[in-house]
């Protein structure tokens, strides 16, 4: 494609290489191959269920770990807008009825007392419409009363970051999710220093307002919980950004200009691969419980942390081994055992190898990154789920992938997608550095073959957009991975609003 001056500037400003631009056309022109799956990763066979033991082993490992002086961080992606949350609302507010018309709006009205929010949208009502919710319920203004929740002049909720919503009524005030995260990991990612590193990645539009909010906080959850408070933030990188196409593959253009879009939680890579910590946990910033209900949590953010800092002891050990050349037999055959029993990759050549292959086989596997994933039950809820995928270079290993990523046509592919048990959480704890403490360069571990394209529609066009992969899927494809089942009650998202009326939000 021939670029213009303009096109050419805009790469510059942007950080992107004609050679990215041009990559990233080829693949909406062409997509992306399907992953070809071995089986569905089940209790036994690529998940471990912890027994009662190993669960007090791995917690005793864990809060050893935090005494030693590692660093430890929590990373909450936190830039999604919470319009999604709203959708029913919205679309309520915009329809032709003046009265709920659903049983989603019918519950919204009907226990709107129990939303943690209410007493400041009565607050908003009062001061805008001079009466109070149930003034205006009585007298069927109930597009008034969202509006003043969704909209400015009002609370503005449609238009701000999950993150700093109000979640949960807790005694005197109401928390938003940003609190809650911060109340999580003062609770088990706090070492002897008593200091808790928090990272959160926000959008650029709404950075002075998590600044603003932590400023606010700060000072309480440091005396509530007794830590000490190291917070970070960060924004997406404009390099990171995907080009948008036409229907046909061409590029999309706005006012003769190249139109790009955020990748995808998948370029949250980058943010992470900025971080300096020994250990991070990943968790989506909905996924968040009162202090209450958060026993179960705690505990099993504990195991994982156990399990990954156990298993990243003996992959650094044999690591060093591998560095001063070959290991003998014995050496290399609990190796390749630990390599295929616990982290459970295997190749079909690897009883072939001379002793030398071998020993370059094991060190690029046991030399990458290393992830342990919590995994629930499937119980009905969306999200990808935990397979035995074969990679690029031949290997079979566990992986996290979208049903997007296994070919529809397939039928025993799909008759595996509907035999899986368990889906992704979000719940993730990883080491990024390696045997000798540098750090990985984290975007070497991408499979770049494993991105997504959407339809979406702009100013009326429809265009084809690019999503990279996947931050815990293909954006962590060639790092070392453990699955652990975890309790559902571990998994409590908020997706829509009414979620907040859930047992596990409203106590």
């Amino acid at each position: 494609m021939k670029l213009t001056e303009t096109d050419l500037k805009t790469l510059n400003e942007r950080g992107i290489s004609e050679e990215t631009l041009n990559r990233q056309l080829d693949q909406l022109k062409e997509g992306f191959p399907y992953l070809r799956i071995e089986a569905p990763a089940k209790v036994g066979a690529g998940i471990t269920c912890p027994t009662d033991g190993m669960r007090r082993k791995s917690i005793e490992i864990w809060e050893k770990y935090l005494e030693s002086g590692a660093t430890v961080m929590k990373m909450t992606p936190a830039s999604g807008a919470a319009s999604r949350m709203f959708k029913d609302l919205f679309t309520f507010l915009n329809g032709k009825a003046a009265t709920p018309d659903n049983d989603f709006i019918r519950k919204f009205f009907n226990e709107i007392e129990n939303f943690p929010f209410y007493h400041t949208l009565n607050h908003e009502v009062l001061t805008y419409a001079g009466r109070s919710i149930d003034s205006m319920v009585a007298d069927r203004r109930y597009k008034e009363v969202v509006d003043l929740l969704l909209n400015v002049p009002g609370m503005g909720y449609g238009r701000l970051p999950k993150a700093l919503l109000m979640f949960h009524n807790v005694p005197g005030y109401a928390r938003t999710p940003l609190e809650e995260h911060i109340a999580e990991g003062a609770q088990y990612a706090s070492g002897s220093d008593k200091r808790v590193n928090m990272h959160f990645t926000v959008s650029e539009e709404h950075l002075p307002l998590f600044e603003a909010k932590l400023e606010e906080v700060k000072a309480f959850m440091e005396h509530r919980y007794g830590i000490r408070l190291n917070v970070s933030l960060s924004v997406q990188k404009p390099s990171t950004d995907t080009v948008a196409a036409t229907p046909d593959g061409e590029p999309y253009r706005e006012n003769g200009e190249l139109f790009f879009r955020p990748g995808g939680h998948g370029a949250l890579i980058e943010n992470l691969n900025d971080l300096d910590a020994d250990v991070s946990f990943i968790k989506n910033i909905d996924n968040v419980v009162p202090d209450a209900l958060r026993d179960s949590t705690i505990e099993y953010k504990k195991v994982i942390g156990g399990i990954l800092v156990a298993t990243k002891m003996k992959i650094d050990r044999y690591c060093k081994i591998l560095s001063q050349g070959v290991p003998d037999e014995a050496i290399r055959e609990e190796m390749l055992t630990f390599l295929r029993d616990v982290l459970l990759v295997t190749h079909d050549n690897a009883d072939r190898m001379s002793p030398e292959e071998e020993t370059e086989y094991l060190m690029a596997k046991f030399h990458r990154p290393l992830r342990v994933c919590g995994m629930v039950k499937n119980e009905g809820e969306p999200g990808g789920g935990p397979f035995l995928a074969y990679n690029p270079d031949g290997t079979l290993s566990p992986q996290i992938l979208e049903s997007s990523q296994i070919n529809p046509h397939d039928k025993k592919a799909m008759k595996m997608l509907k035999e899986a048990t368990h889906f992704n959480p979000v719940d993730l704890v990883v080491a990024i550095k390696d045997y000798e403490g540098k750090k990985f360069n984290l975007p070497d571990f991408v499979d770049p073959a494993t991105g997504f394209i959407s339809e979406k529609s702009r100013e009326g066009v429809t265009i084809k957009a690019l999503e990279l992969p996947g931050l815990w899927n293909g954006a962590m494809s060639d790092w070392n991975t453990i699955f652990v089942e975890v309790p559902a009650d571990t998994f409590n998202p908020v997706k829509t609003v009414n979620d907040l009326l859930r047992p596990s939000h409203c106590i």
